[in-house]
């Protein structure tokens, strides 16, 4: 695995994330602008961050696969979040929850937070970044 996740005893204790990703892999990807749409273009989940999200990490997944990776070899994940309230992230937590159950995976990566004003599309509540490191 090229990407290790780890949390140092002198940092606090994360939830849902890590604070650091070691990566030793060759290869470099780097994914922008994922967003809730399905393949067709529709936005998926309107008015439903929880739905976005996870269709976000479908994407993620999907994007990661066409290059040979996986959700394993993200070393860091950025997710802009809409009109940003702390109230918001138990919706975050369920989308993140619900990806990684339909995905069968480890969803816990060195992620950022950060709200945004708006995004592309008036729709869109969520977009995420990526860079993953390869085998």
């Amino acid at each position: 695995m090229p990407v290790e996740m780890t949390d140092p005893a002198s940092l606090s204790v994360p939830v849902g994330y890590h604070h650091v990703a070691v990566a030793t892999g060759t290869r470099t990807a780097y994914l922008a602008g994922q967003i809730a749409h399905a393949p067709d273009g529709t936005t998926v989940g309107a008015g439903d961050l929880a739905a976005q999200i996870e269709q976000v990490y479908v994407n993620v997944a999907a994007a990661l696969e066409a290059v040979g990776g996986s959700f394993d070899d993200i070393a860091k994940l950025t997710m802009y979040v809409v009109d940003w309230q702390p109230e918001k992230i138990a919706a975050v937590g369920q989308g993140i929850r619900r990806a990684a159950k339909r995905l069968g995976l480890d969803t816990s990566k060195a992620m950022t937070l950060i709200g945004v004003g708006a995004l592309v599309d008036p729709d869109l509540l969520v977009e995420v970044d990526v860079v993953a490191v390869l085998p």
